[in-house]
């Protein structure tokens, strides 16, 4: 019996239906199921009009709900959705950023769908920033892999798959997660295959410390979709980018500060669906000052070593990570405080030309930030100075 490319490629798809984006055909039920879902109209009330929907809050879900289906009416797919994203971004970045600049784009082989193995700072706007980048460029936007801790509530799950969002199980256990673990790289190798770039962070969830390494772990699980070879020779065929996101601001670091303080504390931090949504609010409308993407070179692998592969991935993030003026006066508090002591440090702060701008703001940042969280806070901004200095060390 004949089958035509686009049943095959449905077929295909199949496989992955529980973890992949919705398909074009899947996106107009739901959009339905959205616009019709009270918490997640009660939540866009809160976050667009928060005085209006605490006060009147049926009417409020009521104006969002006519407001979406408007918005939405032209939506049938993955092109229209990011058609509707796009502008929705450059807003953000006037409003909330002193802009966003990129390095490395050009040097993309326009012939080849890639891997972006890319530090994590913001749940959401790490693979929004790198798609309005390649959108600009005319390039193909990424599937982005999304840990399903974050997918707890079902339309939360929906609107991340309506945009290009693929699901990374971490809650699973022993032999479910080994195969969820498989399926999930088959899954990334289907994607490279057919030509779609992908987004994924080099480790499980953000680095709320600063400090970028990749997990091997990760390297592992990226390989198991090749089958039966070496691993230098399956990691090449996914064409992997090391991708570095710098935040010269983050909108979430006291809120990093204090789960890491948490943690220290007591050896756990309780994470709640309002805790995450809180976040993925502040980090979407909170300033950034400036935002920079580095795209760096396609890894050629020379080693079946994990901890090597993901070292080789680490030295490129790490240099190619813009430093701002909030990395260099973090340190230079911590050193004057005697909170760390390292005179090659102190040379490095010593040597820089301060940015006036981003350092009072900086400051006016820091004074609002309580004394039990300062250290763990001005470590988050100082972290990058510091693994870059120990990179070129190792590298001398």
């Amino acid at each position: 019996m004949h089958t035509d490319n686009t049943e095959q490629h449905e077929q295909q798809h199949d496989r992955f239906a529980a973890i992949r984006p919705y398909l074009d055909h899947e996106f107009r039920p739901v959009l339905q199921r959205l616009v019709g879902n009270r918490e997640f109209l009660d939540t866009m009330a809160a976050f667009l009009a928060p005085g209006f929907a605490r006060w009147v809050p049926g009417l409020a879900r009521a104006v969002i709900a006519r407001k979406l289906r408007r918005q939405l009416a032209g939506v049938d797919g993955v092109v229209g959705m990011q058609r509707l994203i796009a502008p929705l971004m450059e807003q953000s970045i006037r409003r909330a950023t002193w802009g966003l600049s990129e390095q490395g784009l050009q040097n993309l082989q326009r012939g080849n769908a890639h891997v972006f193995v890319s530090n994590h700072r913001d749940i959401v706007m790490d693979p929004a920033f790198i798609n309005l980048l390649l959108h600009r460029a005319r390039l193909s936007t990424v599937q982005i892999g999304v840990g399903d801790n974050l997918l707890k509530k079902p339309f939360v799950a929906d609107l991340m798959r309506l945009n290009k969002s693929f699901i990374v199980h971490r809650s699973l256990r022993g032999r479910d997660r080994l195969l969820a673990s498989k399926l999930l790289s088959q899954y990334i190798h289907h994607c490279v295959a057919c030509g779609e770039n992908v987004w994924i962070a080099q480790r499980e969830g953000r680095a709320k410390d600063g400090i970028d390494r990749t997990d091997p772990a990760l390297i592992k699980m990226l390989s198991r979709g090749a089958g039966r070879v070496p691993l230098c020779e399956g990691l090449a065929s996914l064409h992997i980018v090391p991708v570095a996101i710098s935040y010269e601001f983050d909108p979430c670091d006291t809120m990093k500060a204090r789960e890491l303080h948490q943690l220290q504390a007591t050896g756990d931090f309780v994470r709640t669906e309002a805790s995450d949504l809180h976040s993925i609010a502040a980090g979407m409308t909170g300033f950034k000052g400036r935002v920079h993407v580095a795209f760096g070179s396609e890894m050629q692998f020379a080693s079946d070593d994990l901890e090597q592969v993901a070292s080789a991935i680490d030295r490129q993030i790490i240099s190619a990570y813009r430093l701002f003026e909030t990395n260099y006066r973090a340190l230079e508090l911590l050193l004057r405080e005697g909170r760390l002591e390292s005179p090659a440090l102190a040379e490095i702060v010593a040597k820089r030309q301060p940015d006036q701008r981003s350092r009072q703001r900086f400051d006016r940042r820091l004074a609002e930030v309580p004394d039990e969280l300062r250290e763990i806070w001005l470590f988050g901004y100082a972290n990058p100075v510091m693994s870059r200095h120990a990179n070129a060390a190792a590298g001398s």
